[in-house]
C-alpha cells in the first residue's frame, strides 16, 4: 500500500511541476496574445475536460505503443514503447491535466491587467523583466490554484491510467486503479479505506481553493 501511495504522489508531483513550467508560456500567450488561432488552441487545451478519459487513453496507447511513428524514432535510443510504463503515465497525465494548469494561470494573467505592465514599461523594463518582476508575482495565487488542481486531478485520474498503464505493481499501480482492483477482488474494507482517503483529500482541496479565492478577493481592491 505504501508503494501505491508513493507512486501516486510521485506521478502527481512530477506532473504538477512539469505542467507549471510548460503551461506558463502557453497561458501567457492565451491571456495576452492577439493572434486568431487562440480560440482553436484554447479549445484544444480544454478538450480533456469534456473528452472521455478512456478515449484519450486509447489514443495515447496507440501513440505511445511499439508500432507508433514516435516509437520508430525512439527505438534507436533503446525505447521500444512507453505504454504500460511510468514514463508513459507521466506523458498521459501531462495531457489529461493540462487544462487544470492552463485555465487558472490564464485567468491569473488576465487579472493582472494592462496598467502594471504599462507602468513597468514606462520605467524602462523590458517585456521579460515585466513578466518576471510584475506579472509573475501578481499571478502567484493562480499558480497556487493551478498546482493544487493539477496535483489533485492527477491523483484522481483513472480512465487514462487504466488504458495507458494498466495496473502493474510498482510501475503503474496508483490509488485509483488500486481501488478498482480491490473492488474486483471483493476486498471491500480496504477499498472503502482508500476511497475515504481520496474523499477527504478532495474535500481538503476544495477548502484550499475556496480559501485562495477568498484571500484573492480581500487583496484585490477591484473585487
Amino acid at each position: 500500500m505504501v508503494e501505491v501511495l508513493w507512486l501516486t504522489a510521485k506521478l502527481a508531483g512530477i506532473t504538477t511541476i512539469l505542467l507549471l513550467v510548460l503551461a506558463t508560456p502557453l497561458s501567457w500567450w492565451l491571456a495576452r496574445g492577439r493572434s486568431t488561432p487562440r480560440t482553436v488552441v484554447t479549445a484544444v487545451v480544454a478538450l480533456p475536460i469534456v473528452l472521455p478519459p478512456t478515449v484519450l487513453g486509447f489514443y495515447l496507447l496507440i501513440a505511445l505503443g511499439p508500432k507508433s511513428p514516435l516509437m520508430v524514432v525512439l527505438q534507436p535510443f533503446g525505447v521500444r514503447t512507453l505504454a504500460f510504463t511510468f514514463e508513459g503515465l507521466v506523458i498521459g497525465s501531462l495531457i489529461y491535466s493540462l487544462p487544470f494548469a492552463v485555465q487558472p494561470l490564464r485567468n491569473a494573467f488576465l487579472g493582472v491587467g494592462d496598467e502594471p505592465l504599462e507602468a513597468a514599461a514606462t520605467l524602462g523594463a523590458s517585456p521579460w523583466t515585466s513578466f518576471w518582476r510584475v506579472a509573475l508575482p501578481l499571478a502567484l495565487p493562480g499558480y497556487v490554484a493551478a498546482a493544487i488542481l493539477t496535483f489533485a486531478h492527477t491523483v484522481g485520474e483513472f480512465g487514462v491510467v487504466m488504458m495507458l498503464g494498466g495496473n502493474i505493481p510498482g510501475e503503474t499501480a496508483v490509488l485509483s486503479t488500486e481501488i478498482y482492483r480491490l473492488v474486483e477482488g471483493l476486498e471491500w474494507g480496504q477499498a472503502h479505506r482508500l476511497s475515504l482517503l481520496l474523499l477527504a483529500f478532495a474535500f481538503a482541496v476544495l477548502l484550499a481553493l475556496l480559501a485562495i479565492e477568498r484571500r484573492a478577493r480581500v487583496l484585490d481592491p477591484r473585487a
